[in-house]
Protein backbone atom coordinates (compact mmCIF):
# COMPACT_ATOMS: atom_id res chain seq x y z
CA UNK A 1 0.00 0.00 0.00
CA UNK A 2 1.15 3.35 -0.83
CA UNK A 3 1.40 5.85 1.19
CA UNK A 4 -0.83 7.77 -0.94
CA UNK A 5 -3.01 5.64 -0.17
CA UNK A 6 -2.41 5.77 4.03
CA UNK A 7 -2.70 9.66 3.53
CA UNK A 8 -6.09 9.08 2.19
CA UNK A 9 -7.80 6.71 4.28
CA UNK A 10 -6.11 8.34 7.54
CA UNK A 11 -8.02 11.35 5.74
CA UNK A 12 -11.22 9.70 5.44
CA UNK A 13 -11.39 8.24 8.93
CA UNK A 14 -10.56 11.47 10.61
CA UNK A 15 -13.44 13.07 12.03
CA UNK A 16 -15.20 15.90 10.17
CA UNK A 17 -16.57 19.19 12.63
CA UNK A 18 -20.23 19.12 12.68
CA UNK A 19 -20.48 22.09 15.40
CA UNK A 20 -19.11 25.42 13.48
CA UNK A 21 -20.32 28.68 12.92
CA UNK A 22 -21.74 27.78 9.95
CA UNK A 23 -22.93 24.18 11.07
CA UNK A 24 -24.73 25.96 14.21
CA UNK A 25 -26.79 27.99 12.02
CA UNK A 26 -27.75 25.27 9.60
CA UNK A 27 -29.13 23.24 12.79
CA UNK A 28 -30.94 26.14 13.84
CA UNK A 29 -32.94 26.89 10.42
CA UNK A 30 -34.73 30.10 10.23
CA UNK A 31 -34.77 31.82 13.71
CA UNK A 32 -30.83 31.34 14.00
CA UNK A 33 -30.11 32.75 10.47
CA UNK A 34 -32.83 35.54 11.14
CA UNK A 35 -31.27 36.54 14.42
CA UNK A 36 -27.62 36.70 12.96
CA UNK A 37 -29.19 38.87 10.18
CA UNK A 38 -30.65 41.91 12.56
CA UNK A 39 -27.80 41.56 14.46
CA UNK A 40 -25.69 42.16 11.57
CA UNK A 41 -27.91 45.20 10.40
CA UNK A 42 -27.36 46.35 13.96
CA UNK A 43 -24.06 46.25 13.90
CA UNK A 44 -23.62 48.07 10.63
CA UNK A 45 -26.00 50.97 10.88
CA UNK A 46 -24.01 51.25 14.41
CA UNK A 47 -20.32 51.20 12.77
CA UNK A 48 -22.11 54.07 10.13
CA UNK A 49 -23.69 56.42 12.57
CA UNK A 50 -20.49 56.57 14.69
CA UNK A 51 -18.00 57.35 11.76
CA UNK A 52 -20.64 59.75 10.17
CA UNK A 53 -21.44 61.79 13.22
CA UNK A 54 -17.62 61.74 14.00
CA UNK A 55 -16.77 63.03 10.69
CA UNK A 56 -19.70 65.68 11.37
CA UNK A 57 -18.32 66.44 15.01
CA UNK A 58 -14.52 67.16 13.57
CA UNK A 59 -16.31 69.42 11.09
CA UNK A 60 -17.99 71.81 13.52
CA UNK A 61 -14.68 71.68 15.72
CA UNK A 62 -12.43 72.70 13.21
CA UNK A 63 -14.84 75.47 11.79
CA UNK A 64 -14.87 76.76 15.33
CA UNK A 65 -10.86 77.60 14.73
CA UNK A 66 -11.74 79.78 12.17
CA UNK A 67 -14.41 81.35 14.45
CA UNK A 68 -12.41 82.15 16.81
CA UNK A 69 -9.38 83.30 14.47
CA UNK A 70 -11.44 85.61 11.81
CA UNK A 71 -14.93 86.03 12.15
CA UNK A 72 -14.31 88.54 15.45
CA UNK A 73 -11.83 90.55 13.84
CA UNK A 74 -14.56 91.82 10.78
CA UNK A 75 -16.37 94.85 11.60
CA UNK A 76 -19.44 93.65 11.43
CA UNK A 77 -21.20 90.40 11.81
CA UNK A 78 -22.21 90.38 7.98
CA UNK A 79 -19.33 90.91 7.29
CA UNK A 80 -17.94 88.70 9.62
CA UNK A 81 -20.49 85.57 8.08
CA UNK A 82 -19.28 85.94 4.72
CA UNK A 83 -16.05 84.50 5.87
CA UNK A 84 -17.64 81.13 7.76
CA UNK A 85 -18.58 78.43 5.29
CA UNK A 86 -22.45 78.78 3.86
CA UNK A 87 -23.56 74.74 5.60
CA UNK A 88 -21.45 75.39 9.36
CA UNK A 89 -23.70 75.60 12.61
CA UNK A 90 -21.78 78.75 13.00
CA UNK A 91 -23.25 80.34 10.04
CA UNK A 92 -26.42 79.00 11.04
CA UNK A 93 -26.38 81.35 14.40
CA UNK A 94 -25.32 84.65 12.93
CA UNK A 95 -27.61 84.61 9.75
CA UNK A 96 -30.50 83.39 12.27
CA UNK A 97 -29.61 86.36 14.84
CA UNK A 98 -29.37 89.02 11.77
CA UNK A 99 -32.60 87.72 10.31
CA UNK A 100 -34.30 88.17 14.21
CA UNK A 101 -32.75 91.59 14.10
CA UNK A 102 -34.38 92.76 10.71
CA UNK A 103 -37.58 90.90 11.59
CA UNK A 104 -37.90 92.91 14.99
CA UNK A 105 -38.02 96.10 13.34
CA UNK A 106 -41.02 95.45 11.31
CA UNK A 107 -43.17 94.15 14.79
CA UNK A 108 -45.68 96.22 15.95
CA UNK A 109 -46.93 94.92 19.03
CA UNK A 110 -44.30 95.45 22.07
CA UNK A 111 -41.79 93.55 21.99
CA UNK A 112 -37.94 93.69 23.98
CA UNK A 113 -35.60 93.14 21.30
CA UNK A 114 -33.23 91.15 23.68
CA UNK A 115 -36.15 88.61 24.41
CA UNK A 116 -37.03 87.97 20.18
CA UNK A 117 -33.51 87.68 19.63
CA UNK A 118 -32.36 85.13 22.81
CA UNK A 119 -35.33 83.43 21.44
CA UNK A 120 -34.31 83.35 18.15
CA UNK A 121 -30.85 82.03 18.71
CA UNK A 122 -32.21 79.52 21.46
CA UNK A 123 -34.42 78.24 18.31
CA UNK A 124 -31.30 77.99 15.80
CA UNK A 125 -28.99 76.11 18.65
CA UNK A 126 -31.90 73.74 19.46
CA UNK A 127 -32.52 72.77 15.46
CA UNK A 128 -28.13 72.61 15.13
CA UNK A 129 -28.56 70.28 19.01
CA UNK A 130 -31.32 68.12 17.68
CA UNK A 131 -29.26 67.54 13.95
CA UNK A 132 -26.17 66.65 15.70
CA UNK A 133 -28.02 64.19 18.06
CA UNK A 134 -29.53 62.41 14.81
CA UNK A 135 -28.84 58.84 14.94
CA UNK A 136 -28.19 58.50 18.58
CA UNK A 137 -31.52 57.12 19.48
CA UNK A 138 -30.93 54.48 17.22
CA UNK A 139 -26.70 53.70 18.71
CA UNK A 140 -29.16 53.67 22.19
CA UNK A 141 -31.85 51.06 20.86
CA UNK A 142 -28.84 48.72 19.55
CA UNK A 143 -26.79 48.87 23.08
CA UNK A 144 -30.36 48.36 24.94
CA UNK A 145 -32.13 45.49 22.47
CA UNK A 146 -29.21 43.64 20.80
CA UNK A 147 -28.33 41.33 24.13
CA UNK A 148 -31.95 40.49 24.31
CA UNK A 149 -32.28 39.66 20.44
CA UNK A 150 -29.03 37.55 21.51
CA UNK A 151 -30.92 36.31 24.10
CA UNK A 152 -33.64 34.94 21.76
CA UNK A 153 -31.48 32.61 20.12
CA UNK A 154 -29.55 31.29 22.89
CA UNK A 155 -32.89 30.25 24.48
CA UNK A 156 -33.91 28.85 21.20
CA UNK A 157 -30.85 26.76 21.01
CA UNK A 158 -31.36 25.72 24.51
CA UNK A 159 -35.14 24.22 23.72
CA UNK A 160 -33.46 22.45 20.77
CA UNK A 161 -30.89 21.00 22.92
CA UNK A 162 -33.97 20.15 25.63
CA UNK A 163 -36.09 18.50 22.39
CA UNK A 164 -32.48 16.23 21.51
CA UNK A 165 -32.35 15.10 24.71
CA UNK A 166 -36.42 13.55 24.74
CA UNK A 167 -35.97 11.74 21.35
CA UNK A 168 -32.84 10.47 22.06
CA UNK A 169 -33.26 9.50 26.20
CA UNK A 170 -29.81 10.60 27.01
CA UNK A 171 -28.47 13.96 27.67
CA UNK A 172 -24.98 12.90 25.26
CA UNK A 173 -22.82 15.23 24.43
CA UNK A 174 -23.35 14.58 20.31
CA UNK A 175 -27.35 15.36 20.84
CA UNK A 176 -26.65 18.57 22.55
CA UNK A 177 -23.14 19.86 21.59
CA UNK A 178 -24.42 21.46 17.99
CA UNK A 179 -28.43 23.24 19.93
CA UNK A 180 -25.91 24.52 23.14
CA UNK A 181 -22.95 25.98 20.80
CA UNK A 182 -25.72 27.73 18.89
CA UNK A 183 -26.92 29.13 21.75
CA UNK A 184 -23.77 30.51 23.24
CA UNK A 185 -22.72 31.89 19.51
CA UNK A 186 -26.01 33.93 19.90
CA UNK A 187 -25.24 35.26 23.00
CA UNK A 188 -21.82 36.15 21.88
CA UNK A 189 -22.76 38.03 18.82
CA UNK A 190 -25.63 39.78 20.93
CA UNK A 191 -23.05 40.90 23.02
CA UNK A 192 -19.97 42.00 20.64
CA UNK A 193 -22.91 44.38 18.85
CA UNK A 194 -23.97 45.57 22.03
CA UNK A 195 -20.84 46.97 23.52
CA UNK A 196 -19.65 49.31 20.67
CA UNK A 197 -23.31 50.80 20.11
CA UNK A 198 -23.00 51.70 23.50
CA UNK A 199 -19.92 53.00 23.71
CA UNK A 200 -20.36 55.03 20.51
CA UNK A 201 -23.29 56.33 22.35
CA UNK A 202 -21.37 57.80 25.48
CA UNK A 203 -18.54 58.83 23.00
CA UNK A 204 -20.84 60.65 21.07
CA UNK A 205 -22.92 62.56 23.33
CA UNK A 206 -20.10 63.56 25.27
CA UNK A 207 -18.57 65.82 21.72
CA UNK A 208 -22.05 66.79 21.12
CA UNK A 209 -22.27 68.28 25.13
CA UNK A 210 -18.89 70.39 23.85
CA UNK A 211 -20.24 71.22 21.01
CA UNK A 212 -23.13 72.03 22.80
CA UNK A 213 -21.43 74.66 25.06
CA UNK A 214 -19.19 76.24 22.36
CA UNK A 215 -22.54 76.73 20.11
CA UNK A 216 -24.24 78.54 23.59
CA UNK A 217 -21.56 80.40 24.40
CA UNK A 218 -20.71 81.42 21.08
CA UNK A 219 -24.64 82.36 20.87
CA UNK A 220 -24.08 84.83 23.57
CA UNK A 221 -21.80 86.69 22.27
CA UNK A 222 -23.69 87.07 18.88
CA UNK A 223 -26.33 88.15 21.20
CA UNK A 224 -24.47 90.42 22.80
CA UNK A 225 -22.84 91.97 19.72
CA UNK A 226 -26.36 92.88 18.11
CA UNK A 227 -27.85 94.09 21.61
CA UNK A 228 -24.45 96.70 21.49
CA UNK A 229 -24.31 97.61 17.67
CA UNK A 230 -21.56 96.17 17.34
CA UNK A 231 -19.37 97.61 20.29
CA UNK A 232 -19.49 94.42 22.06
CA UNK A 233 -16.91 91.37 21.04
CA UNK A 234 -15.25 88.66 22.56
CA UNK A 235 -11.18 88.96 23.10
CA UNK A 236 -9.40 87.09 20.51
CA UNK A 237 -6.05 85.98 21.38
CA UNK A 238 -3.45 86.00 18.69
CA UNK A 239 -1.33 83.10 18.45
CA UNK A 240 1.82 83.51 20.12
CA UNK A 241 4.42 84.38 17.61
CA UNK A 242 6.90 81.57 16.62
CA UNK A 243 10.89 83.15 17.49
CA UNK A 244 13.07 83.52 14.97
CA UNK A 245 15.77 80.81 14.68
CA UNK A 246 19.45 81.92 15.97
CA UNK A 247 21.52 83.62 13.58
CA UNK A 248 24.92 81.50 13.04
CA UNK A 249 27.65 83.55 13.39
Amino acid sequence: MSIYTLAAAAGAAAPQNKFGFAEALQQGGFIAYATVVILGIMSFGSFFILFTKFFEQNKILGQYKTVRSTFWKAPTLREGAAKLDKNSAWRQLVDDGIAAEDQHSKMTDALEAHDWLHGSLARSEAAINSRLAGGLPFLATVGATSPFIGLFGTVVGIYRALINIGLAGSASIDKVAGPVGEALIMTALGLLVAVPAVLAYNWLQARNKKIAELLSGFSTDVLANINSKGTVKPVVVAAPATPAAPVKK
